[in-house]
């Protein structure tokens, strides 16, 4: 598993600095850096790379990683609005972080990022607990998320006077779901420090408690999508890093420990390629059912279940018809399940797929932020 902070250090140009310790203080930056051109979208200007201190798994404190993009020109009266980035998938490795390595979807993220840069927003991009600093990532883990994108905001805003302390969230797929529970805790978990005004969350991934429930060596050999599987693995080491009781690794085979393994090594598109390349189904990572562990659904809900209530300010989800990468049925229900609980909530629907959704959503999605910041 390649932890290794001092890699971090060289693909960044820093030499081998010494990690902070985290502080009693989230949002406390801890160190400034320029961004590795790679990581750094079009038409963005003094972008940096931070590290500050937030929350891991458990409550633990921990120091994270988050991208700052400034829009060229002045900063307008009272300081850039913010667009709290929360990206997708990339991967577990620190490699993968997003400040280091930039989107696994290149053309599609610069090009959604450069259009909120272009309406004068200043973007805040968190990496997420163990992705590009010491610590295993909590895959999913949605209070980890919502704790890491609030205290990316308030590090940033710290440091950059030219930022307002108003914000919004947006996120697509991983970063969805980030968003979505961002979303449900910003006000909790900014305090009066910061002024959050509402979230956009496409290609949200929703209710798949209820699908991982089933997981097992009985899943019928039907070929997913080969990121569906990479996902798969992605979350039994979430499931191993937040619960290390549960000892995942007996839960699978030889080759779905050893699959486990790589999926800590390697980044979301080369591992969905070696899964696709090598014919891996997801029953064939199984030796026994997930559902020995005692109040499975439980667990899973409180890790990764989507809060369905609670929301204080507008939330926009956006949903294409055509994705498989998250299961559109059950996204759609979610938004419904909102809707029912009286919820604050707008749902777009979109003829694209995962990918398509996310600028296809900007019609939609601009529009609404604009009114946020009104």
């Amino acid at each position: 598993m390649r932890k290794l902070w001092f890699t971090v250090a060289v693909i960044c140009g820093l030499g081998l600095p010494q990690l902070p310790a985290a502080s009693a203080d989230p949002g406390t930056v801890t160190s400034v850096a320029p961004l590795a051109a790679v990581a750094t979208p079009p038409g963005s200007v003094d972008s940096s790379r931070i590290l500050y201190d937030t929350t891991t798994t458990n409550g633990a404190p921990t120091v994270a990683s988050a991208a700052v993009y400034f829009p060229p020109g002045d900063a307008p009266a009272g300081g850039w609005p913010v667009i709290a980035w929360a990206h997708g998938t990339v991967g577990l490795a620190d490699d993968c972080a997003y400040s280091i390595a930039g989107p696994s979807a290149v053309e599609r993220d610069w090009a959604y990022l450069a259009t909120w840069l272009r309406q004068g927003y200043a973007i805040v991009a968190a990496d997420y607990a163990g992705l590009g600093t010491p610590g295993d990532h909590p895959y999913l883990d949605g209070l980890v998320e919502a704790h890491n994108v609030v205290d990316a905001v308030k590090a940033a805003t710290r440091q950059y006077s030219s930022l307002a302390r108003k914000w919004v969230v947006v996120g697509q797929s991983q970063g969805g779901g980030a968003a979505v529970f961002t979303a449900r805790y910003a006000t909790e978990f900014g305090g009066p420090e910061l002024d959050y005004r509402g979230a956009v969350g496409t290609g949200v991934p929703a209710y798949i408690e209820d699908i991982l429930q089933f997981l097992g060596p009985q899943v019928p050999p039907i070929t997913l999508n080969q990121h569906s599987t990479a996902y798969v693995l992605y979350i039994l080491n979430g499931l191993r890093t937040t619960y290390p009781e549960l000892d995942i690794e007996s839960f699978l085979t030889d080759s779905g420990r050893a699959w486990l393994t790589r999926a800590r090594e390697v980044c979301v598109t080369p591992l969905a390629e070696a899964l696709g390349a090598d014919g891996v189904l997801v029953g064939d990572l199984f030796a026994r059912p997930l559902a020995q562990i005692p109040n499975l659904h439980g667990l899973l809900s409180g890790y990764l279940g989507l809060p369905e209530s609670g929301y204080d300010r507008p939330l926009f989800l956006g949903q294409g018809l055509r994705d498989t990468d998250v299961i559109t049925p059950e996204t759609l229900r979610f938004g419904a399940v909102l809707a029912a609980n009286r919820q604050p909530v707008t749902l777009h629907v979109y003829p694209d797929d995962h990918d398509g959704t996310v600028n296809a959503s900007l019609s939609d999605s601009l529009p609404f932020v604009r009114d946020l910041f009104a």
